[in-house]
């Protein structure tokens, strides 16, 4: 006989927690189909027809999602993939909304032959690059099983990444150009924005290499009174990053792409060093940007709408030092000044949003079409002036939710490569929310950058469900449990792996 004591210690696997995804994911539906009824019946005083296809097709995406993260992410973190569906689902409601109040002027301007700089709302085409997504969603869990293998190819990836970033900068603006801005590419009727696939690239690339440089990085140089300087052959990775983003700043005239890899970077290396000195190193370089920034003419139109909408509502002219309000473009063109876009778009922004209040005018029954690109670059406010206040809370602390688990996945995880990974991919959200909705409200000046799921986009809804199969593929590897020794009756050790 054995004693209790002398026996070893047997740990208990965690049960999976599908039921309460599965739970969240149909609520999350719920919600989406509710949205499409809400808006039919507002307009209408009937459910919409297209409800039905939109929810089932929305449905069977979701169900899809739910097996493929049972069968290859059983123990992945439950909140994670309903959290993304919900944003998703929400988006679609909101174009949907959209589309109906849109369709008919669009519809019109192609028949009197007018030529159209970017495309309306389109829910089916949103649908469609849902659709794609969730399959990149599904091919990325079941390829990427071991989150390390991509350590080993870090160079190879930062480098493809680097590419995507400037290569837009470096095409005709016939292909590349758009609202000032130059992130895209456009063969045809087919357009791409590669720097939301350089997102994951990058957060790879400085995921590997803070790995390997983190001691070095660690190293304290001199004091400078209360604070420990990194030593100055340390600064180059921050400062060759820093120049990378001014250069994406001149190239692409893109603001937003800038602050987000700059942000992105300073912030995984804070939290691989745990030195407090980067961040304020990384302030002060910041400070420098804003000094030069406004020599870049977009970006310094941009900061004037800012500082001042409302003299620059029908536009203005800068002809040397000297602007010039309410000054039509091609007499601007012919005094050989530089056009400031009009900040009509921010000023009906922030209009739809006071109009919500709290409550919001209800999902259907106000006026968000007023404003340009309420379906992609202003998709909160369209959300603030419908579902007011509170439903634009809601809204942030579903994106708040995906950075927790996201953070707590880092923390959960003992490989260091999945920890800043985790971690970077995180940021990569919390940073481009911050960025588009201090744009929109007016915090910060406004950028280019999609709201992650909501916004029309197929580049951005591609990207964003691939970053949220790697956060469920390192959630999953962290709270998976290791074999467990069992004791048979020769008291021969087995090894029970799941």
């Amino acid at each position: 006989m054995t004693s209790a004591a002398a026996e070893p210690e047997v740990q208990i696997a965690t049960r999976p927690r599908r039921s309460a995804q599965l739970g969240m994911l149909i609520f999350a539906l719920v919600i989406t189909v509710a949205g499409f009824a809400q808006v039919g019946l507002a307009r209408d005083g009937s459910l919409p027809a297209g409800m039905y296809g939109y929810g089932i097709g929305l449905g069977i995406l979701a169900a899809g999602a739910y097996f493929v993260v049972a069968r290859f992410a059983p123990y992945a973190d439950p909140l994670l993939l309903p959290l993304a569906v919900f944003l998703n689902g929400l988006g679609l409601a909101m174009i949907y909304r959209l589309d109906l109040s849109t369709s008919a002027d669009w519809k019109k301007a192609l028949q009197e032959g007018k030529k159209l700089s970017y495309i309306g709302p389109s829910t089916t085409g949103q649908l469609t690059w849902t659709a794609l997504a969730m399959v990149f969603f599904a091919v990325t869990l079941f390829v990427l099983k071991d989150i390390k293998i991509l350590q080993r190819y870090m160079y190879t990836i930062g480098a493809v990444g680097l590419f995507f970033l400037a290569l837009p900068g470096f095409l005709p603006s016939s292909i590349s150009g758009a609202l000032g801005a130059k992130i895209w590419i456009r063969i045809g009727g087919f357009s791409i924005q590669p720097s939301e696939f350089s997102k994951l690239a990058l957060v790879a690339f400085f995921a590997g290499y803070l790995v390997n440089k983190r001691q070095s990085l660690s190293i304290v140089g001199k004091k400078l009174g209360p604070a420990n300087l990194p030593r100055a052959r340390d600064l180059g990775p921050i400062l060759v990053i820093f120049v990378i983003c001014l250069g994406v700043l001149a190239l692409e005239n893109d603001f937003g792409t800038a602050i987000l890899f700059f942000g992105l970077f300073v912030s995984m290396l804070y939290v691989a060093t745990e030195r407090f000195m980067w961040v304020l190193i990384g302030v002060l370089l910041l400070a420098c940007a804003c000094l030069i920034a406004p020599e870049i003419p977009h970006v310094a139109q941009r900061i004037d709408t800012w500082l001042d909408p409302q003299a620059y509502f029908d536009g203005g002219c800068r002809i040397g030092g000297k602007i010039v309000n309410q000054t039509h473009w091609d007499v601007c063109k012919q005094k050989g000044g530089v056009y400031l876009a009009d900040s009509s778009q921010l000023m009906f922004g922030l209009f739809s949003m006071g109009q919500g209040g709290v409550l919001g005018t209800g999902l259907g029954q106000g006026e968000p079409w007023r404003t340009p690109l309420s379906y992609s670059d202003f998709i909160f406010t369209s959300f603030g002036e419908e579902l007011g206040l509170t439903g634009a809370m809601v809204i942030l602390i579903v994106y708040g939710l995906i950075v927790q688990r996201g953070m707590k996945a880092a923390l959960a995880t003992k490989d260091n490569f999945a920890k800043l990974f985790a971690g970077g991919v995180s940021f990569v959200f919390a940073l481009q929310v911050f960025v588009i909705v201090g744009g929109v409200t007016r915090l910060i000046p406004l950028t280019g950058l999609t709201t992650p799921f909501l916004a029309q986009g197929g580049s951005s809804l591609l990207a964003n469900w691939i970053l949220i199969a790697i956060l469920i593929r390192i959630s999953d590897t962290a709270r998976r449990p290791a074999p467990q020794p069992i004791q048979d009756e020769g008291m021969t050790q087995v090894v029970r792996t799941q």
